[in-house]
């Protein structure tokens, strides 16, 4: 059984190889995209393709994904800071190119793999292949993140994300200055109606509510704040690409590749630095914070400096 599933190549990768297109349009490995391309899975005018030929933008592209297989996580290390760890919960600053947990198509590192490796406890409650996380980061957003320990803190943290009494900051940089520099978002978010492989604004959506405020103006980028009262998938990349301000490093919704290079930058700006929440077994509120990654802090500097754009 496969499924097949069609994409338009956005401007961000067209010139791209193709199995490098395909991976980055599917969330597959490179190898894997390769892989489907020689079996001649991977078709573009209803003809196979080669790995190396070019994309154009806004072509079609028809690839049969496999059916999903059982994931389980593989315990393998990463080097990610344990910001707070007791009893019950371990907060950790997750690094970008690390998934919450092990998906359809994901091969590389994640947290539940990484901890386990650690040799950490973690709830036995939820699905086999994500126990323990009450929460996720897109694999290329850095940042905290609370799993659970016990099986009461699981329980009690999944019903707080759901009746939204925590509190989740960003930091993420954008192209362009947001009109009003402070404000709200509130537009519906699901899977895109022409682009299966990512999310949009889309009427009947699901309820999606972002607050931002600007922190700093440089050039012809800004450094926002942003307070989330909803957590839908990629919903900051999607709210502020709507807005026309989209996350640097993030060609998938519309930012500019050049300044991304120049910027040595190969994911989106965007840092969960704040984190919020009543401790699941004392009720005591806790707040723990995180500094920007090395490539972020890199960035923003080189924004600081100017002679950009």
């Amino acid at each position: 059984m496969s499924e097949l599933r069609r994409y338009f190549v956005p401007e961000g990768l067209a010139g791209e190889r193709a199995d490098v297109g395909v991976a980055r349009l599917t969330g597959l490995t490179r190898s894997k995209a390769g892989d489907l391309i020689d079996e001649e899975k991977v078709r573009i005018g209803g003809l196979p393709v080669q790995r190396s030929r070019r994309l154009l933008d806004g072509e079609g592209i028809e690839v049969e994904i496999p059916a999903p297989e059982p994931a389980e996580p593989v315990e393998t290390p990463v080097d990610m800071d344990v910001v707070f760890q007791d009893d019950d919960i371990i907060v950790i600053d997750k690094p970008a190119g690390v998934a919450a947990h092990p998906s359809v198509g994901w091969e590389g590192p994640n947290v539940v793999g990484a901890l386990r490796a650690a040799g950490v406890k973690i709830s036995s409650y939820g699905p086999s292949e994500r126990k323990g996380i009450v929460h996720r980061l897109d694999v290329g957003t850095s940042g905290l993140m609370v799993v659970a320990k016990s099986e009461q803190a699981y329980t009690v943290l999944k019903r707080a994300f759901k009746e939204r009494t925590v509190s989740k900051i960003y930091h993420v940089l954008v192209q362009g200055h947001p009109f009003p520099a402070k404000g709200t978002i509130d537009a519906p978010i699901a899977r895109d109606t022409r682009h299966s492989w990512k999310m949009g604004v889309v009427a009947g959506g699901r309820a999606s509510i972002t607050h931002y405020d600007t922190i700093e103006t440089l050039g012809g980028a800004s450094l926002l704040k942003v307070d989330l009262e909803t957590g839908r998938t990629h919903q900051i990349r999607v709210h502020m690409s709507a807005v026309h301000h989209p996350a640097i490093g993030d060609p998938l919704y519309g930012s500019d590749p050049t300044l991304s290079a120049k910027l040595n930058l190969d994911r989106q700006w965007l840092h969960a630095t704040e984190l919020s929440f009543a401790h699941p077994r004392t009720g005591d509120g806790v707040t723990f914070h995180s500094d920007y990654p090395a490539d972020l802090q890199y960035a923003l500097d080189r924004m600081r400096e100017g002679d950009l754009w």
